[in-house]
């Protein structure tokens, strides 16, 4: 999930907190395994959402999103061209071929976990949808490859941007990725594109939630009547994928692994 945040100093956390951090972290990333297991088709949103809240309990946690700034949902779930900050519904049943972002926050023991995928219903993507998936990853690994201590963060906004235009594909510019600790949205903004200034330094410690957001087509978005479903304004198809990362001395460190993959 990706709105505006306050005006906060970046926060530097200590090896305790980044522990706490990684728990939440995993407890998510385990919850959004579960749930990517769930899609097929036949299954509403709705259906989804509430599996979500379900899961989500058995971690000992609670939504993150649910309640944040009046967001309805447990998850954010969006279909095809909708970008971000989908609503889960029952009168939204899942076809084979539909491309279904899953977004899952949690709150753990005081601290935040974050991630995203993207996955097509059915298992059987086109050849446009795997393209689209298979270039959005990359665009999440390469930004993770740039986010280094003592390099600005719009090093991995720049990185994004140039993997997906030199693959043919937009950049979603009304959302960006962001901090991530003990709240669900910190300092700094991580533009999944370049800016004219490069933006805070990273320090070790800093722990950054890293979300690029694709389509077809120009770019450009649409907000639905209910205020938080964001889709392409030409119906371009769209997918999104994000990870939490800890800067260190060395190559950042991907938090939202679940814990059995690191095992």
């Amino acid at each position: 999930m990706v709105r505006a945040r306050r005006a906060r100093k970046a926060a530097v956390y200590q090896p305790r907190d980044i522990e706490g951090i990684k728990a939440a972290a995993q407890a998510t990333a385990e919850v959004l395994r579960e749930l990517a297991g769930a899609l097929r088709p036949g299954v509403s949103t709705g259906e989804l959402d509430q599996l979500a809240a379900r899961l989500i309990s058995a971690t000992g946690g609670q939504s993150a999103f649910r309640g944040y700034r009046g967001f309805p949902g447990q998850i954010c779930i969006s279909v095809n061209d909708e970008v971000v900050h989908g609503i889960g519904r029952p009168e939204c049943i899942l076809q084979a071929g539909d491309l279904v972002s899953l977004d899952v926050g949690i709150r753990l023991n005081g601290y935040i976990g974050d991630t995203a995928i993207t996955r097509c219903v059915g298992g059987s993507p086109s050849r446009l949808q795997e393209r689209l998936l298979d270039i959005t990853r990359q665009c999440l690994e390469v930004g993770i490859g740039a986010a280094r201590a003592g390099r600005p963060v719009n090093d991995i906004g720049r990185a994004i941007e140039t993997h997906a235009l030199a693959a043919g594909f937009s950049v979603i510019r009304d959302f960006v990725g962001h901090g991530c600790g003990r709240h669900l949205h910190e300092p700094p903004e991580v533009p999944n594109f370049a800016c004219t200034k490069p933006g805070v330094e990273l320090q070790p410690g800093m722990v950054l939630a890293i979300e690029p957001m694709l389509c077809q087509g120009s770019g450009q978005i649409v907000v639905n009547p209910d205020g938080w479903t964001a889709r392409t304004r030409d119906g371009g198809l769209s997918a999104h994928f994000e990870h939490m990362i800890a800067i260190t001395n060395a190559d950042a460190e991907i938090l939202t692994w679940p814990k059995k993959a690191l095992e």
